[in-house]
């Protein structure tokens, strides 16, 4: 999965024409929805800015993620991307639930639309979607990254089609209603995932142990040669990807180079097994008196 998610045949031209060609929607339609007085379009800018920042962090996430380890970030930069994405959802939240609340005032009391504007800037809006779908498609099929990027502008294009059918309701048949009502709708799909990324960035962040079969693990582990048990284990990962794994090993009296083969295998299994690269094993014989998979540590 490691592989198949770093082997893009995107170039970066097409990243950034996705790029600009998403920005350029998002001003146009904030400036759009303004003038003509349609928070749909508003809300609707709000849904292709997230992509925006979405295909932004990867780029972030590459360049800053990758840099070496040094003295003051001995784990390296990997949570640059997690921080980044926790801050972009949060911000999309806060600002969903204003325009929600603006909405209500709408539904209330009804205020007039231009929709010639609103039609017009939806369909540059739908246009510069279709572009970006067809940039991106060419990868879609071989890089999860990409394919998730992909689906997220496919998503924003049929949002685009909504707007532009609500502006062409308004227009034949003064429906006005539709225009708060599509507001709502947008806002409670980007409040949804945003959410969910919220909720991952933040269990990465809280150090929150890696999804893994333990009880299998600890079977694995213990059956290999001159191991008697494994103990104290500790799971976290780095970001979405990254898990970093440290345990007491308790093994029979043996040489050091013995040691270094069990801890060569142990690891190989967690690699090829658990998606498991960084490990940090502590070899012992009979000198934890508490051998209990997990551990609640004193403070």
């Amino acid at each position: 999965m490691h592989e198949e998610m770093h082997s893009a045949k995107i170039s970066l031209p097409r990243f950034i024409g996705v790029l600009v060609a998403n920005f350029v929607i998002s001003i146009t339609e904030v400036v759009g929805g303004i003038l003509s007085n349609s928070l749909a379009l508003i809300s609707d800018a709000l849904h292709n800015f997230s992509d925006v920042a979405a295909v932004g962090l990867s780029f972030f996430a590459e360049k800053i993620g990758n840099r070496p380890q040094d003295s003051k970030r001995t784990y390296g930069y990997k949570r640059a991307e997690i921080l980044a994405a926790f801050i972009n959802s949060t911000v999309l939240i806060v600002i969903s639930i204003l325009l929600i609340v603006e909405t209500f005032k709408r539904f209330i009391k009804p205020e007039k639309i231009d929709p010639q504007l609103m039609i017009f800037v939806g369909i540059i809006g739908l246009v510069a979607n279709l572009l970006s779908v067809l940039l991106l498609r060419r990868g879609s099929s071989e890089s999860l990254n990409v394919r998730s990027s992909f689906l997220h502008l496919l998503g924003d294009t049929l949002s685009s089609v909504v707007v532009v059918l609500g502006a062409l309701s308004i227009k034949f048949f003064n429906l006005v209603w539709i225009d708060p009502a599509i507001t709502v709708l947008t806002c409670i799909y980007i409040i949804w995932e945003s959410f969910k990324i919220v909720r991952k960035t933040v269990s990465i962040l809280m150090q929150s142990a890696a999804e893994i079969d333990y009880e299998e693990m600890k079977k694995d582990i213990e059956a290999l040669d001159m191991v008697k048990n494994i103990h104290h284990v500790h799971t976290w990962l780095g970001n979405e990807n990254t898990i970093y794994f440290e345990a007491h090993i308790e093994v029979n009296d043996m040489k050091l180079s013995e040691v270094c083969n069990i801890a060569t295998k142990i690891e190989n299994l967690l690699k090829s097994k658990y998606g498991i690269e960084h490990t940090t094993l502590q070899f012992e014989t009979q000198r934890c008196s508490k051998k209990d998979f997990f551990i609640k540590e004193e403070i």
